[in-house]
């Protein structure tokens, strides 16, 4: 019998179960494989940050069009786009950051010297509430 999934629905599936993937990996992955792994992760145009900001930004418009035709309730195309506004602020937050990353991810030449080696520090935690 074949599979009645619609192949964007099971296209989606398979993107969710990769990331699942993606982040066991970067779990286990010593340093510099980790700055990669989120150099990649956090490009705000080609990475899947970019990527998931774009296709929210598409939900958002096509949300509205479906709230404007009465097919979606409006509270949807408001959280949607809020989705796709928040994504868009913390990879503009991040992109501050790809020169760090992307230098812990590169090994050291003679050219650049190693960068002195990081030291543990109390961290600062704050929560939005």
């Amino acid at each position: 019998m074949p599979d009645s999934t619609p192949y964007a629905v099971a296209l989606a599936e398979d993107i969710a179960r990769r990331l699942h993937r993606l982040s066991e990996h970067l779990a286990q992955a010593p340093p510099r494989q980790a700055a990669q792994i989120l150099g990649k992760v956090l490009d705000a145009d080609e990475g899947v940050l970019g990527r998931m900001t774009g296709l929210m930004a598409t939900g958002s418009q096509i949300a509205q069009h479906r709230a404007q035709a009465g097919s979606f309730p409006p509270e949807v195309f408001l959280a949607v786009g809020r989705a796709a506004n928040e994504l868009h602020d913390i990879a503009l937050d991040l992109d501050e950051h790809a020169d760090d990353i992307h230098r812990l991810a590169t090994p050291p030449t003679a050219a650049h010297p190693a960068v002195a080696k990081p030291v543990a520090s109390d961290m600062v935690v704050r929560r939005h509430r």
